[in-house]
């Protein structure tokens, strides 16, 4: 069995949108109380509330008279929240690189809740989205979903602009054959162009927020000087939020048009394992890492390949596909400084574009993984 999410917006009425704002508030008390019984157990004697602590202590915290608002709210998407918080708990555990899971701010997380669909609470036809406690909410299906495909749950979320989305998780029997790889393609991380391939084109991305980022630091500064809780105040914070939101559409737009026209294309992509989080703080390259999106680029790039029966192979991030010549396989030391963008091999004369070499190494190192 697979899993396949869509997402579409949704409209609710005012009476609607309170109790979405009720449900949000409810899923974050949820989440920040426990997780603060939680970190106080530990600190005492080291042990974990597990979840089945939690859910009976919410049970019994529904029936005191000052916690009666939660009944308001869809009790699953309460259970969702204290199962979010255990996963998030064990996380860091497991892997204490991933961080501690913090609290939820009422003022910077984005609003949103999980519930799950249990015998048919969950229906969506005719334009239409029921919700427990919320009940039929108005959807622009922009996409048909096909009939095999058995609703699971829901995730409601409101941007910081005000717009409510609704991603929609379905499970289907997953009958994709794995295809005969014969295309490969190299792609070698480029800061401005996104990427570079193994037969020297670039996408050209467009680097929506540098173009956009004057306007945003203009308002911005108007934002920051106004009074807090005034009117005035809120209009800009929209302001601000849809330009934001505009930047992030654009990109994720780019990048799915690219990611969608390369695995048509192609059986087979070989890219570098990086960690861009490391390399945003090391070489001080955080709005450029950021703004080219290529974390985002290559996830849409995974799913889509997958979907088709394709592969993403990552080569280790230390492999050396800047300084070694694709044709006669030389080490260039040299080509460790960052601003030599083309050298000639000093064993066999060709002449290399430091990100296009790059790209074929990749490739081949991919092609190597495969046949392996």
């Amino acid at each position: 069995m697979a899993n396949r999410a869509y997402k579409f917006r949704i409209y609710p009425n005012d009476e609607q949108k309170i109790l979405f704002a009720k449900t949000f508030g409810c899923v974050r008390m949820v989440y920040n109380h426990w997780l603060d019984r939680k970190i106080r157990q530990y600190e005492e004697n080291k042990t974990n509330v597990t979840y089945t602590i939690c859910a009976k202590e919410m049970a019994a915290m529904k029936k005191m008279e000052e916690y009666r608002f939660l009944k308001e709210a869809d009790s699953i998407a309460l259970q969702q929240s204290l199962r979010h918080l255990d996963t998030a708990f064990q996380n860091f555990f497991k892997q204490p690189k991933t961080g501690f899971t913090r609290f939820k701010s009422k003022k910077r997380n984005k609003n949103s809740y999980s519930t799950v669909c249990i015998n048919g609470n969950i229906t969506l036809s005719n334009g239409y989205l029921k919700l427990p406690k919320i009940g039929q909410v108005r959807l622009k299906q922009h996409r048909s979903v096909p009939s095999e495909y058995r609703l699971k749950s829901v995730t409601v979320s409101q941007t910081p602009s005000g717009k409510y989305y609704a991603s929609i998780l379905f499970e289907y029997e997953d009958q994709v054959q794995e295809k005969e790889l014969q295309k490969f393609l190299g792609l070698d991380f480029s800061m401005h162009e996104l990427y570079r391939d193994s037969n020297g084109k670039e996408p050209a991305y467009p680097g929506y927020y540098r173009n956009a980022e004057k306007k945003l630091a203009r308002e911005q500064r108007k934002l920051s000087k106004m009074q807090k809780g005034s009117n005035n105040r809120n209009k800009q914070r929209l302001k601000v939020a849809k330009l934001h939101e505009k930047v992030s559409n654009q990109r994720k737009d780019f990048l799915h048009k690219q990611s969608r026209q390369i695995t048509n294309a192609y059986d087979c992509v070989c890219i570098e394992d990086l960690d861009m989080k490391a390399m945003s703080r090391s070489l001080n390259f955080g709005k450029s890492v950021s703004d080219n999106g290529w974390g985002m680029f290559t996830t849409f790039l995974r799913y889509k390949l997958e979907e088709q029966g394709k592969k993403l192979v990552k080569v280790g991030r230390f492999f050396a596909s800047s300084q070694t010549c694709s044709i006669c396989g030389y080490k260039n030391v040299k080509t460790k400084n960052l601003a030599l963008r083309e050298w000639d091999c000093p064993q066999c004369g060709t002449h290399h574009d430091r990100d296009v070499n790059a790209a074929i190494n990749i490739r081949n190192e991919g092609m190597r993984l495969v046949i392996a």
